[in-house]
């Protein structure tokens, strides 16, 4: 499926593998408006508290969100970090466009667009669209446990708009 069923809703992450492009798509649902959920995302404070599993912390080391601004963050459990870094060519009311890359895998360059749509019932949908540099990349990145960091951390990100966080 590469576009979303307009009667779904979609509680828990749908995430797909587009059949004709390296690309992953992610559709969830959210007990928010488009303003909170554009906010949750380019936020670094925010942003910190809700993304990725559980199980890691994130620390914001440099973040500029704005077009043409750019990011880097680590996630770490104990001694083991992982660090993010990449660029956002577009921040708009509704849409956010940025590059995304794992730096243990510099090479694998994704251009992520998320877009966030108004549901007209205090509910908001959000597209994901991650368009990676090959297959293999894409592979990599659905067999690399991405699926806990995407539930666990929209399930924060829940809670986060549950408590008035956002």
């Amino acid at each position: 499926m590469t576009t979303t069923n307009p009667t779904a809703r979609y509680t828990e992450a749908a995430i797909e593998a587009d059949p004709k492009v390296p690309a992953v798509h992610i559709w969830r649902d959210f007990a928010g408006t488009p303003e909170q959920l554009m906010k949750a995302h380019t936020d670094p404070e925010l942003f910190a508290r809700w993304i990725g599993p559980d199980s890691l912390n994130t620390r914001i080391d440099q973040w500029d969100c704005r077009t043409l601004g750019s990011y880097r963050y680590v996630a770490g459990r104990g001694e083991e970090e992982f660090a993010f870094r990449g660029t956002f060519p577009y921040v708009g009311e509704n849409k956010l466009v940025q590059t995304f890359t794992w730096e243990g895998m510099p090479e694998a360059i994704a251009l992520e667009t998320m877009t966030f749509e108004d549901l007209g019932d205090g509910r908001t949908r959000m597209h994901a669209f991650s368009l990676c540099d090959s297959f293999e990349s894409r592979d990599g990145m659905l067999s690399s446990g991405m699926e806990v960091g995407v539930h666990e951390g929209y399930a924060k990100l829940d809670a986060l708009l549950a408590d008035g966080s956002v």
